[in-house]
């Protein structure tokens, strides 16, 4: 009984931990914005850093197991493509000019959306209160994205921030549901590894673009480091351990419910950092997010 305590504790810090280093991704992502740093250029560095960082502890299973990954390389690569090159690049872009509030709200529907794209890939079977939760969140995603002015719908002047955080919801919850579909054979830190290398290759055309045509620099300065330490060691590397090591001591349905702390413990951050406010269309948007994720967890009697 002490040590299952124990362990609920210990479960119970590790996961707070990852959610609250996972939240503070959205504010360092709008540092980075507010500081000019190029997003696919944080980008690439942060993964390619991560990817040798974790080197030294999958290269063994990744070499006994390179068939396996061969087998399924057209899969893996599109988990890179979504997670890695696509995921991180638009979200943040979005926070350049969209509040973080915004985002975290958006994201927030990723475990609807994830229902969604099970629902659309023949994935998962559904009922009818996760088709009503997939509904309801997306409601409240309009609400947002429109800011309640549904004059913004009839003369398409969505503000770019807010598209390219609907992007970036899109393509986790799409690398999420693909997650789901097959088991594919490789330790879960081997799996990132693998989809973290993908992702940089795929990375690599869409930061020469940036540099060569648009002409975005990286200026090496103190902010820069400090965004990029953060960004690679705590939500790249950190986290990832603790929520492996929270799941196995409570299992992974209690653990999930400390990914809904992320957007409450980002908004505050938000609040307290940047002065940023909820604005009724949060309120409005929020109400018809949380229903749709209370609606998806429920099942049919």
């Amino acid at each position: 009984m002490l040590e299952n305590k124990s362990n609920i504790i210990i479960a119970s810090i590790l996961l707070f931990l990852a959610a609250l280093f996972w939240s503070g991704n959205f504010i360092v992502g709008k540092i980075a914005g507010l500081n000019e740093i190029p997003p696919i250029s944080l980008n690439i560095l942060r993964w390619s850093l991560a990817f040798l960082i974790l080197l030294p502890f999958t290269y063994k299973e990744m070499i006994e197991k390179k068939e396996l990954i061969f087998k399924n390389i057209y899969l893996l690569c599109f988990l890179g493509i979504t997670a890695v090159s696509i995921f991180n690049s638009a979200l943040f872009y979005s926070l350049k000019t969209t509040q973080v509030i915004t985002g975290v709200l958006m994201i927030s529907t990723v475990p609807v959306m994830i229902i969604l794209f099970s629902i659309i890939l023949k994935i998962e079977k559904t009922n009818t209160f996760q088709i009503l939760g997939v509904i309801f969140s997306l409601l409240g995603v309009i609400f947002i994205i429109s800011k309640a002015d549904f004059e913004v719908f009839k003369n398409l002047a969505f503000e770019k921030g807010d598209l390219f955080a609907l992007f970036a919801m899109i393509s986790w919850s799409l690398y999420s549901a693909l997650l789901k579909k097959k088991n594919y054979g490789l330790s879960p830190i081997t799996l990132l590894q693998v989809v973290i290398g993908l992702g940089v290759i795929f990375l690599i055309p869409m930061y020469a673009i940036d540099y060569i045509y648009i002409g975005n620099r990286i200026i090496i300065n103190t902010n820069f480091i400090l965004v990029l330490s953060y960004v690679v060691l705590l939500p790249g590397i950190i986290s990832f351990f603790f929520w492996i090591k929270g799941v196995a001591l409570i299992g992974a349905n209690r653990a999930g419910i400390y990914l809904h702390l992320m957007p409450i413990l980002a908004a505050i951050l938000a609040m307290i950092i940047f002065d940023e406010v909820l604005l009724f269309y949060h309120y409005i948007g929020g109400i018809f997010i949380i229903s749709g994720i209370l609606l998806s967890n429920k099942k049919n009697a």
